[in-house]
């Protein structure tokens, strides 16, 4: 547990400075260059405490305001507000609401005044800035669109489900923590920027009406969605830097996710695979954009080329992805090609039907919409992302899955030998055109080769446990898996080499590295070149394997001698 919440509090601090902070950056820089409980200019101080001498009660109080009711919000959101009978929306409304109501209170310092009074009390003094900044990180905390990356998505998965467990409040406390430290920063040095600029402290009532105009015209802006096309045009980073196996691995514990056929299924092929059966679509509270609003079937939809593609409006990947994906709809429509948009909600307001209509009808969503508000569907595919997309052939079987941004051009390319091979000679219009604005630097996922959390061996299922069995490879190796041939001995942590013991990798990396123990020789092939051989000794270490200039794909063949443990292959 300890692992994870380090994680969580890690991919916190990188969405806190990723796009999703754009809404609330200006209410956090003015949070800490005002401070409405301030003396007059010309009128005695008061004693300061060293935290407020300091510039920090005013900005902790905000962030710590945050950290609570967001915490709250991803635990407990849709909990709360269905015990009160509340419509679903109303988080968001309410956090709207008292954002502008502390911006009336810049403006109208007895309002101001009246807001701090509550937690004046409470804290036996007079009203300062710290007390109406808790009140301000509330309805920061209500507002605040976090990234969808593996972390987060779990956490959300978690309390919408009402899995909440103690695990999860340590690892939401962490994220909320961590996406806090830059926030922090930020109000810190508004604090700081306005105590040094005299002319702020001369006219600091002005100051203060300034921000309250800023607070008010923020939250008009939140609440028509104003921040949404700029948030789109900067690239997030945050969720590529979460996703590495080990981390999958702990978080499908945290969710309880099923390990099936999908769950084993590579994310990272770059052809076709079979993945099994698809699902059918479970529990769908609404159907948008189908005829009368009636029903899809996986059975029904047999002979088309079908893509699941897991979203949620609020979710800036997945905004970013659904361009590219309207686009093939538009494109491949008439070919066969059918597209259903699983709207599974992270927020509370994101389980109103009339919300995801009018946000799938802003955003240019025509294709067919099927509304998940109780996770059925999610579950039913052992899903952990938005957006996930999920690629079925004619006959009903998963042959694609790509998680996160990226990857458009494979995923387009698989969706076109789909639709040829249900329709030999079939002429398909050009590729579609629509920029990709996901970062580079990807590398391939980290790979286990014990049995414990072994995924990425193809293929899949053919190893024997704590056995000495002879395996071959397979005719083809997808990127990002590895295959056996030889006498080979898998353990729950590692495989033990016998006679003829061979491992064949296809990675996409700048640099491979491989824990090894035992004693031996592992010789080192890179695209049928033959490389430095590795000599083994000693306690279980990292050992490189391959250096080079630049990330590029290649295949990798190891020669490993006999009682040579293999553990895990890692990227860089």
């Amino acid at each position: 547990m300890i692992g994870l919440i380090f994680v969580g509090a890690v991919a916190g601090l990188l969405a806190g400075i990723s796009p999703c902070i754009l809404p609330v950056l200006p209410v956090v820089l003015v949070a800490g260059a005002t401070q409405p409980g301030a003396a007059e200019p010309g009128t005695a101080q008061p004693q300061a405490a060293p935290l407020r001498r300091a510039g920090l009660g005013r900005p902790l109080a905000v962030i710590g305001g945050l950290i609570l009711s967001f915490s709250l919000l991803i635990l407990a959101g849709s909990e709360i507000i269905s015990l009160l009978h509340l419509p679903q929306d109303s988080l968001r409304d309410a956090g709207i609401a008292l954002l502008l109501v502390v911006g009336l209170g810049y403006l109208v310092p007895p309002l101001g005044a009246l807001l701090e009074r509550p937690f004046a009390r409470v804290r036996t003094r007079r009203p300062g800035g710290g007390s109406g900044g808790f009140v301000l990180g509330l309805a920061l905390g209500v507002l605040y669109v976090p990234c969808a990356g593996p972390v987060l998505a779990a956490i959300t998965v978690v309390g919408a489900t009402h899995k909440v467990g103690l695990t999860a409040v340590f690892v939401t406390a962490a994220f909320a923590v961590g996406t806090a430290v830059p926030l922090l920063v930020i109000a810190v040095a508004g604090g700081q920027l306005a105590r040094r600029v005299s002319a702020l402290r001369r006219r600091a009532p002005r100051v203060r009406q300034a921000g309250g105009v800023v607070l008010i015209a923020m939250a008009v802006a939140i609440a028509f969605n104003a921040f949404t096309s700029l948030q789109l045009d900067v690239p997030s980073y945050s969720s590529a830097l979460q996703g590495s196996a080990r981390v999958r691995a702990e978080l499908n514990n945290l969710t309880g996710v099923r390990r099936t056929s999908l769950t084993a299924c590579s994310s990272t092929a770059t052809h076709l695979v079979n993945c099994g059966p698809a699902p059918d679509f479970k529990d769908i509270t609404a159907w948008l954009n189908t005829p009368g609003g009636k029903p899809l079937t996986i059975a029904g939809l047999r002979g088309k080329v079908v893509l699941v593609d897991f979203w949620t409006y609020s979710c800036i990947n997945c905004q970013r992805s659904l361009p590219h994906v309207e686009a093939w709809y538009r494109s491949y429509a008439r070919d066969g090609l059918v597209v259903v948009g699983v709207h599974t909600p992270e927020f509370a307001f994101e389980h109103v039907v009339s919300n995801v209509r009018s946000q799938a009808a802003s955003l240019g969503v025509h294709y067919p919409v099927a509304v998940d508000d109780d996770y059925g569907t999610w579950n039913a595919y052992d899903n952990e992302y938005w957006p996930a997309e999920y690629l079925i052939d004619a006959r009903g079987d998963v042959r694609h899955i790509s998680f996160g941004e990226g990857d458009y051009s494979v995923t387009e390319t698989l969706i076109r030998q789909l639709l040829q091979d249900a329709r030999p000679g079939l002429h398909l219009p050009p590729a579609t055109d629509v920029p990709n604005l996901t970062p580079a630097g990807e590398l391939s996922p980290e790979t286990y080769v014990g049995y414990d959390r072994l995924q990425y061996l193809d293929p899949m299922g053919a190893v024997v446990d704590n056995a000495p069995v002879r395996y071959q490879f397979p005719a083809t190796l997808p990127l990002g898996y590895m295959g056996l041939a030889g006498t080979w001995n898998d353990h729950a942590q590692e495989a033990t080499a016998g006679a003829g013991a061979q491992l064949e990798l296809g990675f996409l990396a700048q640099d491979v590295y491989l824990v090894l123990g035992g004693s031996g020789t592992v010789t080192v092939s890179i695209n049928g070149h033959p490389a430095q051989p590795v000599a083994v000794s000693g306690i279980p270490r990292l050992y490189t394997l391959y250096q080079a200039s630049s990330a590029q794909q290649g295949r990798m063949l190891l020669q490993v001698s006999p009682g040579v443990q293999v553990y895990d292959f890692t990227f860089g």
